[in-house]
């Protein structure tokens, strides 16, 4: 089975993928890119037991991180631990295979070309892919895959962090929907609900609509990210959710490379 690896800014996924890009198990943990290979196996050898799993059942690693200070105890985790050279994503040999129609090709984020590539494959057409992450990327993909550059807006929880502490008497919320639709909030508490979460689905819509008048075709929108879920029944915005957009975009860019 292959093991891939996704390395976020704020956390890391470990998935076990089968050979029909079947996802057989998960764990997240904290992004440090202090963490040893050593204290990645402690964790990680456990799970996969707890799991039913065996280190011999990783036939395969693969990695895509936007962190690079993490990438080098993640490739000494697949070597020492599982016996095999990790391939990087975005590197030779597992180079991306799609066009990064963008002035900047270099700088995309690995998570954000891997998240066109499994988009692409299973929707067919011109898309919008909004990943909800540390940031909330916003990715346009044309009808032959190419990505054609995008939109990066700060997070909802980035959002929330800033605003309470820079403003002293401001509560920590937990993220939700407020009680109601109204936006009229009668506590503090209640308007800052109403300003995080409304004013966020009013940043996605509103940014949604320009892109697709500038696109000036037919176009699907696909979310990804833990937090897609929090607001899909909250607009009418997106046409599928892909939980594991970029576990898969991983999958599918190790069963290329390697045939």
């Amino acid at each position: 089975m292959l093991l891939a690896i996704d390395a976020g800014n704020t956390n890391i996924v470990f998935a076990l993928v089968g050979e029909g890009l079947e996802i057989r198990a998960r764990w997240r943990i904290a992004t440090d890119p202090r963490r040893t290979a050593d204290e990645y196996a402690v964790w990680l050898v456990q799970l996969l037991q707890l799991e039913g799993f065996t280190r011999e059942a990783v036939t395969g690693v693969i990695i895509g991180t936007v962190v690079p200070r993490a990438l080098h105890n993640l490739q000494v985790l697949a070597s020492k631990y599982f016996g095999v050279t990790a391939l990087v994503a975005g590197q030779a040999p597992a180079v991306y295979g799609i066009e990064l129609d963008v002035v900047e090709p270099s700088t995309v984020g690995a998570d954000r070309a891997l998240n066109v590539i499994a988009a692409h494959r299973t929707h067919p057409g011109d898309l919008i892919v909004i990943d909800f992450g540390t940031a909330t990327t916003y990715d346009v993909v044309d009808y032959g895959g190419a990505y054609k550059g995008g939109i990066i807006a700060p997070g909802i929880n980035l959002s929330l962090d800033a605003l309470v502490s820079a403003a002293a008497k401001l509560p920590r919320l937990a993220i939700e929907p407020p009680r109601d639709a109204s936006v009229i909030g009668r506590t503090t508490e209640d308007q800052m609900h109403v300003g995080i979460f409304w004013g966020y689905v009013a940043m996605m819509e509103g940014l949604v609509a320009r892109l697709k008048t500038e696109i000036g075709r037919p176009v699907k929108v696909i979310a990804t990210g833990g937090l897609a879920t929090l607001f899909d029944k909250r607009t009418d915005i997106f046409d599928a959710i892909e939980p594991d957009l970029t576990i898969q975009g991983l999958a599918l860019l190790h069963q290329r490379t390697t045939g």
